[in-house]
């Protein structure tokens, strides 16, 4: 019986031991956003080809992850979606309790308190009601994988020369990959040089179907 409890602690272990790597998080946050080959997981998380390999390696065996053939290249996409729920439970609690990373954060995410008085389904209402704009600032194919309610697509390295596109007096509410993403904050302090209303939402695709709320696609 010992035995047997043993080794259902162990089973339970592979996926501790699976997700105890930053560059794996990292690697489920990027497939958070919808499939990738590792040769652009490789270059989103700035490491080799071959690391890029084996850090997948190891979330497959974990069965958090999983593969398909798409022509000449491998598709890589997280197993479920409890997955991506997983890696924002994690990081919710290393937000909660590590003193460390809060402080890391307050440095990088910029008119978060500006978003206070609204709640996600308040921004989800004043999307739909078009009192507020929703921009995705993450490529296009992010985008086209999973993407919040009404948000509109407008990748960061094309913001500035397509700024026109946008109207301003409407306030503007962008996101990104989720709290670790920069793109996000790099767009909404371009829209304030620029004269917009803007605001960072801190959430990604993950964090706001964590909440219950809905993906569009």
């Amino acid at each position: 019986m010992k035995q047997t409890r043993s080794f259902l602690y162990e089973q339970v272990a592979r996926i501790g031991k699976a997700v105890a790597s930053p560059k794996r998080l990292e690697l489920i946050e990027l497939l958070c956003q919808g499939e990738k080959t590792v040769e652009a997981l490789a270059t989103l998380a700035e490491i080799s080809v071959k690391l890029a390999s084996a850090h997948l390696k190891e979330l497959r065996l974990a069965r958090l992850v999983e593969t398909r053939k798409d022509g000449k290249y491998v598709q890589y996409r997280l197993a479920s979606t409890s997955v991506a729920d997983l890696w924002v439970t994690l990081r919710s609690q290393a937000e909660e309790r590590l003193v460390e990373l809060q402080v890391a954060l307050a440095s990088i995410v910029e008119h978060r308190e500006d978003l206070q008085g609204f709640n996600r389904k308040a921004i989800l209402k004043k999307a739909a009601s078009g009192e507020v704009l929703v921009l995705d600032v993450r490529p296009a194919d992010e985008f086209a994988a999973a993407h919040l309610p009404h948000a509109r697509s407008l990748p960061l390295d094309e913001l500035k020369k397509r700024l026109a596109e946008l109207p301003k007096d409407t306030p503007v509410v962008a996101y990104c990959r989720g709290p670790f993403c920069l793109m996000a904050r790099d767009a909404v302090a371009l829209l304030h040089k620029k004269g917009y209303r803007a605001f960072h939402l801190t959430d990604g695709v993950a964090e706001w179907r964590a909440h219950g709320l809905p993906i569009e696609a």
